[in-house]
This record gives structure tokens, C-alpha cells and sequence, in this order.
């Protein structure tokens, strides 16, 4: 996989970063704590802007979440709660409770879009639930791409800095995902276990 993304980047560039931001965001096993480091020690090598590179990975990221985001608008709220009304279990949220989250979402939706963009394991699924929410476009894009380009900063600029030891970003921030990660399946498995008490 390192391989692979130093090729990636060395070939494109800062269009290899939206690229691989791009897929980063398509399927979460490719890791944006590998990808921007790295981007980000690249620049510190004169091998590209820092600028462009930052310009680059928060509009990949943000596109990746778009694709989200209109799969959730498929979904739909009411398809969603036919779902639930047949697999609530599975799902672990009744019709009434998926109502619920509609609502908090439509109020809290924004802030939890802007937030889950910089959470690992969250990144990506925060953008389904704002699309089944109906959350319109504009405040979406306005919240995902503020989130994405404080991730993006982050990550770069830690890249660019720790130099050849970019490769520590991603030992201390995977942890954190594969926590965040862990206490999701728990949390998950808790709920099927104890649907409908």
C-alpha cells in the first residue's frame, strides 16, 4: 500500500492527493493518515506546493463524501424507516427512533458534519446520515469541506514538519481509529443485543 501511494504521488502530484483523498473517502481502508504525512514530507522535499497539496486533499476528501452523501439521499428518510420497520434489530433504531435522529440532525446536523470530518472511522459514514436526513447541499458542502480542510492541515503540516518521520502520524492517529472503530462495534452489538428492551 505505501508502495503504491509514494507512486501514486510522485507520478500526479497534487492531482495523485485528490486522487487518493478521493478514494480515501470511497473505501476508508486507505488510510488519509499514510497519505497526507507523506504528501505533506514530499512538499518539505521541494517536490510540491504545500498549498496545493492541502487545496488538493480537502477537495478529494470532500468529494469522496459527496458520493456519500447522495447515496443516503437514495436512502431517504421514509425508505429508511420501512427498513426499520422490518429490521429494526439489525438496524438498532425503530421507525420512531430513526424520526428522532431526523430531527436532531435537522438541528445539530451542521455541527456534527463539521466534526465527524475529523474523527477517523467517522469520516466517511457521517456524510450518509446527512444525506437521509435531507440535509441541503450548500450547508453539507460548507461543513464538509471546513472539517476536511482542518483534517487536511493537520496531517500536511505534521508531514511537513516530522520530515523523514512522517510515518509517526499514523502511529499515533491509528490507534485512535482502531478505538473508535472498536467501541462502534460494541456499541453496535449492545444495541442488537438488547433491541426492544
Amino acid at each position: 500500500m505505501f508502495d503504491i501511494i509514494t507512486s501514486i504521488l510522485s507520478a500526479l502530484g497534487g492531482f495523485g492527493v485528490f486522487l487518493l483523498m478521493l478514494a480515501e473517502n470511497v473505501f476508508p481502508p486507505i488510510p488519509s493518515e499514510v497519505i497526507l504525512p507523506l504528501a505533506g514530507y514530499t512538499a518539505a522535499q521541494g517536490r510540491g506546493s504545500l498549498l496545493m497539496i492541502v487545496v488538493a486533499g480537502t477537495l478529494g476528501s470532500a468529494a469522496g463524501a459527496v458520493l456519500w452523501y447522495y447515496v443516503g439521499r437514495w436512502i431517504g428518510i421514509d425508505r429508511l424507516k420501512r427498513f426499520a420497520s422490518r429490521h429494526g434489530r439489525w438496524l438498532t433504531l425503530t421507525p420512531g427512533e430513526v424520526d428522532h435522529v431526523d430531527r436532531w440532525f435537522a438541528r445539530y446536523g451542521h455541527w456534527a458534519v463539521l466534526f465527524g470530518r475529523m474523527v477517523p472511522g467517522v469520516r466517511t459514514l457521517i456524510s450518509v446520515p446527512a444525506g437521509v436526513s435531507g440535509m441541503p447541499l450548500g450547508p453539507f458542502l460548507v461543513s464538509t469541506l471546513a472539517g476536511s480542510a482542518i483534517w487536511t492541515v493537520i496531517l500536511v503540516l505534521a508531514g511537513y514538519e516530522l520530515g523523514e518521520r512522517y510515518s509517526q502520524v499514523a502511529s499515533v492517529i491509528e490507534p485512535v481509529s482502531n478505538a473508535v472503530l472498536a467501541l462502534a462495534v460494541i456499541w453496535y452489538l449492545w444495541r442488537v443485543a438488547t433491541f426492544g428492551r
